[in-house]
């Protein structure tokens, strides 16, 4: 046990020796990709709360080394310029105001100068390395959850004073809140770095962090929202950088970077008991909606059956090597491959605009519909 938590260690510590010394790249400002339009359906606007599945560009207003400001990352994102996501072009929720009819992209709240319209068909709250577990914010120097409801609250005042409360009232309580983070917690303090191992057992810890969503959707309610999807974790064990690590374990060989079964089923313990939290949310909390969004079942489909998706490359990212690279490690002088939509991942961790707009696809046709009404 201590030779494999000491080989974690070296490993992490070498990618963020190299992470740290990489030349950061100027920011590459974009043109504003935020045009309105008229909505279509009952949803007036999108709030986004979790991590890097979730951030347009948050991180880039920070002091962290979690940003994605740089180029290759947006190469594909209207203004072929980087936007602070960590993909290559849009998110999920990108596709989804863009369906709704509200706008083209979701903008990061902390982006300066947000126009009065951009403030009220939604924003992202959300920061790239955060988790529901402070440690994992704390550890990556991002902006916790507490942080993004205290955002939040500050955000309403300013929609108040744009447009009176009743409208503001309104456009809360019919908006659509979106929550998405986990992801962190378990890879950076309970896989790879074992922060967390010596006071939780797995099902402790995801009772622990399924405590904290608790705890942020009573927030959000008492705050005026009603309408919240919820999202699963998606495979961990099939992140290309959790195929690496397996691959360095004792028993393991380097070159077949399988995807590590046990994490995988560990994440469906967890999405199990998010799915029975969600259930407990819509039977005790009335006149609101509450939907599981599932990431796991499609990217696992994704992984089985890529040509299904288009894809040719699941094991592996766009961006350099594929294998460990993300953040600064995936910079400038890093190369990547020429087709991103060939490609699952974009990075060693997050995904490809691809694969977002697929899981925005289903979305649209599997949780939207739930929410196209008027409360």
């Amino acid at each position: 046990m201590k030779d494999k938590t000491m080989s974690i260690f070296f490993f992490f510590l070498f990618t963020y020796f190299f992470s740290v010394l990489s030349p950061l790249s100027a920011r590459n400002v974009a043109p504003n990709p935020f045009l309105e339009s008229a909505p279509r359906h009952q949803i007036p606007a999108i709030f986004a709360f979790g991590d890097s599945t979730l951030d347009s560009g948050n991180n880039d207003y920070i002091n962290t080394l979690f940003t994605g400001d740089h180029l290759p990352y947006g190469r594909d994102f209207p203004g072929y310029a980087a936007s602070g996501r960590f993909t290559n072009g849009r998110l999920t929720p990108d596709f989804l105001v863009s369906y709704l009819g509200l706008k083209n992209a979701l903008p990061p709240y902390l982006a300066p100068k947000l126009s009065d319209q951009e403030l009220l068909t939604g924003v992202s709250f959300a920061s790239a390395g955060t988790g529901f577990d402070d440690l994992t914010a704390q550890t990556a120097s991002v902006i916790n959850m507490d942080t993004q409801l205290r955002y939040f609250r500050e955000y309403l005042e300013k929609i108040k004073n744009i447009a009176g409360a009743e409208r503001s009232g309104q456009i809360i309580k019919n908006g659509l809140f979106i929550i998405s983070a986990g992801t962190n917690d378990m890879v950076f303090n309970y896989y790879d770095l074992p922060l967390r191992i010596m006071q939780y057992s797995l099902p402790g810890y995801h009772d622990f962090l399924l405590h904290k969503i608790e705890n942020i959707v009573q927030e959000l309610h008492s705050l005026g929202a009603r309408k919240f999807a919820i999202a699963g974790m998606p495979p961990i064990g099939c992140l290309p950088v959790q195929r690496t690590i397996g691959s360095l374990l004792p028993g393991q060989h380097i070159l077949q970077r399988i995807c590590t079964e046990q994490q995988n089923s560990d994440t469906q313990a967890y999405n199990h008991k998010l799915q029975s939290l969600i259930q407990q949310f819509q039977a005790t909390i009335p006149g609101s909606i509450f939907v599981y969004t599932d990431s796991y079942g499609p990217m696992m489909d994704m992984v089985n059956h890529p040509s299904k998706y288009g894809f040719e490359v699941t094991g592996e990212g766009c961006c350099g090597t594929g294998m460990v690279e993300m953040g600064f490690l995936c910079g400038g002088l890093s190369p990547s491959c020429s087709d991103a939509s060939k490609y699952m991942f974009w990075d060693a961790v997050h995904p490809t605009e691809a694969t977002y707009r697929t899981l925005a696809t289903i979305i649209e046709q599997t949780v939207l519909p739930h929410f196209l009404v008027q409360l």
